[in-house]
């Protein structure tokens, strides 16, 4: 089923993220861990990602047709600009389309390791609104793409990073998810502006369950999310402690996702880490 189908012709969806392991066991145990939380939260579906500098493609693509397939769990597979031309694009859509997947988030992508700009592959896309507007012409699949409500760390101002966003939609993208963020302000906020910016296709909210207070600096660092003073301060007075880090962290996300669904939010998307318990807490603490 197409993600933008089910976008605000029922309730709140749900939906989680995971990244694809690096080794053939690790993958398959990945694969129990989807089907469980399948059996046991019924997503409305779950998306893998690209590695850094998309790494992990032919994993990606595996487990993607594997859940859609094996599993029966709508899939979105994550496609990134990095390394691939055009062809190379093309003949990826081929292989999703011809194994029943209908979605995907077309993202730029991340430098691989090692480089710091993003540069262009020659034959292929520098935005994530190119690579959208591609996939448009030349499938059907429902496209999505990424929104960030505190900027993108490269981009000049906000208005600037609500520009290209609004590209990605005139380019073909249905529906935005966004980028992990601990302030609902920062969300409300950013969908008023998108709204008065034109951009009218539904805004799922990315949240990240805290489970390690270094991890989560760490990727606060990299994205330019921000941890608020109060939630900073509560985590640093547990962080030597494993089980309060992850209470503290599970508290924040429920009290967020709440908030959120109060307020008008078409769905949570969470991005799990390829753990399950923060989020099994979060949803039945919702449910």
């Amino acid at each position: 089923m197409k993600i933008s189908d089910m976008l605000g012709r029922r309730g709140p969806i749900f939906s989680f993220e995971f990244f694809p392991p690096k080794t053939e066991e690790a993958a398959n145990q990945l694969m129990r861990t989807v089907s469980e939380l399948g059996s046991a939260l019924q997503p409305d579906y779950v998306s893998v990602t690209y590695g850094a500098g998309g790494s992990t493609r032919e994993r990606t693509l595996e487990l993607v047709t594997r859940i859609q397939s094996e599993l029966r769990v709508t899939a979105m597979a994550h496609l990134t600009c990095v390394g691939h031309t055009r062809e190379e694009l093309r003949e990826i859509v081929g292989r999703l389309e011809g194994a029943g997947v209908e979605n995907v988030l077309a993202l730029r992508g991340d430098p691989p390791q090692g480089e710091t700009a993003f540069v262009a592959t020659e034959g292929g896309f520098r935005h994530a609104s190119d690579l959208a507007a591609f996939l448009a012409a030349e499938s059907s699949l429902d496209i999505g793409g990424a929104c960030y409500p505190e900027s993108h760390p490269e981009s000049k101002t906000a208005a600037d990073c609500l520009h290209w966003t609004a590209q990605k939609v005139k380019g073909g993208v249905r529906f935005l998810v966004t980028q992990l963020f601990f302030d609902n302000g920062d969300y409300f906020r950013y969908v008023a502006r998108a709204r008065a910016a034109g951009i009218d296709c539904p805004i799922v909210p990315g949240i990240m369950p805290i489970t390690n207070v270094a991890q989560i600096e760490r990727f606060t660092k990299m994205c330019g999310s921000r941890i608020p003073e109060g939630l900073r301060t509560r985590l640093e007075a547990v962080r030597d402690d494993p089980g309060a880090v992850m209470a503290t962290g599970t508290e924040h996300a429920i009290l967020q996702c709440r908030e959120l669904l109060q307020k008008g939010a078409p769905g949570i998307h969470f991005y799990t880490l390829n753990k399950s318990y923060a989020t099994r807490a979060i949803l039945a603490a919702l449910r």
